[in-house]
């Protein structure tokens, strides 16, 4: 359901060649399929245009971004249309341009005063009916808006179950997402727009999940999305995403990895490589004293990707073992897989009197520790993205609030946590913005989020290159019988982390 009232977005009702100029703006491709070409440097080396096509350097929303030492201009066809005056830099005049001196700029690379254009700007061989496509397209382009943003509104959007294991969690995301939005909007929201939460249910099968993805984003009109629970999502979420080009901030799927998916929490291979670590350091285990076991057809992938990134930090690791109810060899074990697999993993090692190290990560193993045997006191070693020890003053006070504002239940402090970090770094992206809200600028503003202090964890930051906020984990040994834990290394950002 909508939590308020969804009006249509203010996407551009463009014409036929409107179209066809945005297609040839953002893709280089001629509304006849015919295959164009563009001359690059002072060679004038011909090249594809859908190699570079105007939208690469200048953006979708054609307010141009500076890369490789290079600015490219603004293409607001107002600005364009009324002259830029003079720039005191190089004394150049800069008159109106015309259609027809827009044409001579994008085929000839000649500014309307007759100076030539910046050698990066390729020069297209375009048809009459591309170039009056592309102008057309141009003269709109300004006033094109992503989905979502409205005047005063941008929307967002989630997946939270209703019903079956998941409602619970759902319901806890749902409440902090609702409270942290409620306050925000009070204090005026964000750019003079309030930001509006669209929640569906993901149903219980891939089908009906990725359904209610598709309506969030086709019908809803949901310009990014926040901490969604969609697991059965995971092989097709990247995917949609990447197809529509909408950002989401929360926990990224066990599925393919997304450039438009920014995870707050460090991803499984990045914990477990840093209990691997510590292994190295704080255990001595030798190179060839890790194995890697998973439990379930779903941890295979990330458990290859586990055992290559030890080899590349000069381990010798045998092939990864999929876990059948017998122990394991190695001084040191690296576990993927549910809380049920890994206590039958411990009892089946200890029925063949072995007593490795256990490595797994607390989000999927933290239900065995009860049940476990004393002799794997000290023995096990989890990683934790955020331990107590990083609450402030002020985030312990903010959690605090949101639990007792919504009633919920200081047990579950983990998903709370982990639901208002994703919330603070969409809505630190979206101020970084400003007003023009798109979503390439959105995904633009996450990349260069760094050192953001939630006071609930370490702080986070991602990159041109990272889609995790958290480049490592804690590592926190369990003493037995309680379980009791002991931090014995802080959280530092793995060494090749980027």
């Amino acid at each position: 359901m909508c939590l308020v009232p969804c009006g249509s977005a203010l996407a551009l009702d463009l014409t036929a060649n409107e179209q066809a100029g945005k297609r040839l703006y953002r893709e280089g491709v001629s509304s006849s399929d015919v295959q164009l070409q563009a001359r690059v440097g002072a060679s004038d080396m011909r090249v594809p245009a859908s190699v570079l096509p105007c939208g690469s350097c200048h953006g979708n929303d054609g307010r141009g971004r500076a890369e490789g030492g290079v600015r490219p201009p603004s293409l607001d066809w107002r600005r364009l249309a009324s002259g830029q005056g003079e720039r005191q830099a190089n004394g150049r005049s800069y008159p109106a341009y015309r259609d027809s001196t827009l044409a001579r700029a994008i085929q000839q690379g000649v500014d309307p005063s007759g100076n030539r254009l910046d050698p990066a700007m390729p020069r297209f061989e375009l048809t009459l009916a591309d170039q009056r496509n592309l102008t057309a397209y141009l003269k709109r382009l300004a006033d094109e808006r992503d989905p979502g943003v409205e005047d005063g509104v941008l929307r967002l959007g989630t997946l939270l179950p209703s019903q079956g294991p998941l409602a619970g969690a759902g319901q806890v995301v749902r409440a902090v997402l609702e409270d942290s939005l409620a306050q925000l909007n009070q204090q005026g929201g964000i750019h003079g727009r309030q930001l509006q939460l669209v929640v569906l249910d993901p149903g219980d099968s891939p089908a009906s999940a990725e359904q209610a993805l598709n309506r969030l984003i086709d019908d809803q009109q949901a310009f990014a999305l926040v901490a969604p629970i969609a697991p059965m999502l995971d092989a097709r979420l990247a995917t949609v995403l990447e197809r529509q080009e909408v950002p989401l901030v929360g926990s990224a799927p066990q599925g393919p990895g997304s450039t438009q998916i920014f995870d707050p929490m460090p991803a499984l291979p990045t914990q477990l490589l840093s209990l691997a670590a510590y292994a190295r350091e704080g255990l001595g285990l030798p190179p060839q004293g890790l194995r890697v076991v998973y439990a379930g057809v779903e941890q295979a992938d990330q458990a290859e990707q586990v055992r290559m990134a030890l080899q590349a930090q000069g381990w010798s690791v045998p092939p990864v073992e999929a876990f059948n109810g017998q122990a394991s060899e190695g001084q040191g074990i690296v576990f993927l897989g549910h809380a049920q697999a890994f206590a039958e993993l411990a009892a089946s090692l200890q029925s063949a009197g072995r007593q490795p190290y256990l490595l797994a990560a607390s989000s999927q193993v933290a239900a065995a520790l009860p049940g476990l045997a004393q002799q794997w006191s000290q023995r096990v070693l989890l990683a934790y993205p955020y331990v107590p020890g990083d609450w402030s003053e002020q985030g312990l006070a903010s959690l605090a609030a949101v639990q007792q504002r919504q009633g919920l239940d200081r047990r579950q402090a983990v998903l709370q946590v982990n639901t208002l970090c994703a919330l603070r770094l969409l809505t630190e992206a979206l101020k970084q913005i400003g007003r023009d809200a798109s979503r390439e600028r959105l995904v633009a503003a996450l990349e260069a989020l760094h050192d953001i202090d939630t006071g609930l964890t370490p702080v986070l930051g991602f990159g041109p290159g990272r889609r995790e906020g958290l480049a490592g984990a804690h590592v926190v040994s369990v003493s037995l019988p309680g379980p009791s834990f002991t931090s014995v290394t802080p959280y530092r950002p793995l060494p090749d982390a980027r």
